[in-house]
């Protein structure tokens, strides 16, 4: 329970101001086990030594090997093998971990320990081995992320340098045909930007999120109203089924509203003209209201399923930058909902995500005819 000079300076010890976290206990007893075997050690030195004493005492003759002899050499013989296999026990765990560490600190994050030795050593070493996995993750995740936002960051900077050097030049005159180009392009940079931060926040569970009893019938009305121009421009219908008695949702608005706006952009970018868009609410199990964006488009194929949560990865045929859905997943998992998507090829396309209800409506009893 002693706090450890590592410690954060400010924050309570325990953590929970009741009890140690499983580490202090697990610390604990690893050091009492070293205690007491480090203390049986010195008991079969005491008794090797009151032993051989005697037994130097008692022999009357060393020219030849009596009984006496030979019990001090057998007894050395098991006491030494008793303390070899102890030091070996705890030394040889320590040594690989030594050993890994050396080599994760050179950049070599495929190190793991053999999970050997007493309890405590294998759940320090198990403890090591998901440290380093996360470690390698990270690394991984990190250069992919580097090699991404360097992609998606060279087209927009290649236009408007481009367009840029043409009007000093004088290749092209400085109107706004020529200057509009590169302004779009600073918005494509400027969105980018704001993806990637929301993104980061978001991740790093440093999002702010201003929660507040919402009617989430009356937003999804209220995000179709805001595409319905788009969607009669494509000649797609837009419809939403939502039932008036759902309950209120504990959730951000704001960004509910960015996750429904990503979804229903994409559902009408890949719907063709004469095809249908559905936003739908309904009571879902857990306390939660599941809400769907289902078109009927191009759908896509399982190994694109599985991958359209994935920052940066879009389909061919898509013009954006591959940050949409992945927003959508950290916006809605940070509000402690869950997001998944079903599609077809040529069947269309469903997301459907839940957000909790609001305490007032969680119980059965309180809750609303479905």
């Amino acid at each position: 329970m002693r706090r450890p000079p590592w410690w954060p300076e400010g924050e309570a010890w325990p953590p929970d101001g009741q009890s140690a976290p499983p580490w202090v206990t697990n610390r604990g007893r690893f050091m009492r086990r070293v205690m007491l075997t480090m203390g049986g050690f010195l008991l079969v030195v005491i008794a090797m030594t009151t032993l051989l004493s005697l037994l130097l005492a008692r022999a009357l003759d060393f020219s030849a090997p009596g009984p006496g002899v030979v019990l001090l050499a057998f007894v050395l013989l098991v006491a030494g093998g008793v303390v070899w296999t102890g030091v070996r026990r705890a030394a040889i765990p320590i040594g690989n971990l030594i050993e890994a560490a050396e080599r994760v600190e050179g950049g070599d994050y495929g190190a793991r320990v053999p999970e050997w030795g007493p309890r405590e050593m294998r759940g320090l070493s198990r403890a090591f081995n998901a440290m380093i996995a996360r470690l390698e993750a990270d690394a991984d995740q990190r250069q992919r992320l580097l090699a991404d936002v360097s992609h998606e960051l060279r087209t927009p900077l290649s236009v408007i340098q481009g367009n840029l050097e043409g009007v000093l030049d004088g290749v092209y005159p400085a109107d706004a045909q020529h200057l509009a180009p590169i302004l779009d392009e600073t918005r494509v940079l400027g969105r980018l930007i704001d993806d990637l931060r929301t993104l980061s926040l978001a991740e790093a569970g440093e999002l702010p999120l201003h929660r507040e009893p919402t009617d989430i019938g009356l937003l999804l009305r209220d995000v179709c109203a805001g595409f319905r121009p788009q969607a009669d421009l494509a000649g797609v219908t837009l419809a939403v089924t939502a039932s008036d008695e759902l309950p209120s949702v504990d959730a951000d608005p704001a960004r509910t509203r960015e996750v429904l706006a990503n979804l229903l952009s994409n559902a009408l970018r890949h719907t063709s003209r004469g095809g249908r868009v559905e936003l739908s609410a309904q009571w879902s199990a857990g306390d939660q209201v599941a809400v769907s964006v289902a078109d009927n488009g191009s759908g896509m194929p399982s190994e694109a399923v599985e991958r359209i949560f994935d920052r940066f990865y879009r389909s061919p045929d898509s013009p954006g930058s591959g940050l949409g859905l992945p927003i959508a997943q950290q916006l809605v998992e940070a509000q402690g909902g869950s997001i998944t998507a079903r599609s077809e090829p040529g069947v269309g396309t469903t997301i459907r995500f839940t957000v909790p209800v609001e305490s007032a409506y969680a119980s059965p009893d309180a809750a609303p005819s479905r």
